[in-house]
């Protein structure tokens, strides 16, 4: 959960109080000076499974929470972009990789953190830098040398063992849920 605000954004009053607005069914925010609701939303983390000659991109976290273990390039989505931006900018800050999205892959809820994850199939178009400084490394791993150990969340495991299995399978899904449990909409 995010820190709360200690003023109000429409008024800079410091009288704010938490509870239930006539009508509303969450307790919120409220600025008393003005009456200004401040709403704390879950935030969007969007990114890309980047696939290349039957390997799978995975960069090694230079950052907290995690430092050094592998995951998806992805991260927060900023205001004024469309999650497939988001995936794609996410991706080459952190890899340096630029990509081509083929499809929506993965949209699962962290309710726990108030997250909510958009994770795209995407496609290698070219690597054209180094990795970004969220990074130690970027590397493509053959199903075969993943570094199941050294994932940093459990959704990426998650994410990772569905890909090969659908793979195998010869068809792919769309997987909406929580990051323990959800289901599985074959699309082809």
């Amino acid at each position: 959960m995010s820190p709360s605000p200690r003023f109000c954004c429409q008024c800079g009053s410091a009288e704010l109080v938490r509870r239930r607005p006539l009508g509303d069914s969450h307790e919120r925010l409220l600025c008393n000076a003005c009456g200004h609701v401040l709403y704390d939303n879950p935030r969007v983390i969007t990114g890309c499974l980047v696939e290349h000659e039957g390997r799978y991109l995975l960069c090694r976290r230079a950052i907290e929470p995690r430092r050094g273990y592998w995951t998806l390039p992805a991260g927060f989505m900023e205001n004024d972009e469309s999650a497939e931006q988001a995936a794609l900018r996410e991706t080459w800050e952190e890899s340096g990789v630029r990509a081509r999205i083929l499809a929506p892959y993965s949209i699962f809820n962290a309710a726990g953190v108030n997250q909510v994850y958009l994770i795209f199939r995407a496609e290698l178009v070219e690597i054209d830098a180094e990795a970004g400084v969220e990074t130690l490394e970027r590397r493509f791993f053959a199903p075969d040398e993943l570094p199941w150990a050294d994932l940093a969340y459990p959704s990426i495991r998650q994410i990772l063992e569905r890909r090969l299995q659908e793979q195998v399978q010869g068809h792919h899904g769309l997987y909406f849920g929580t990051a323990e449990a959800g289901q599985l909409h074959t699309l082809g």
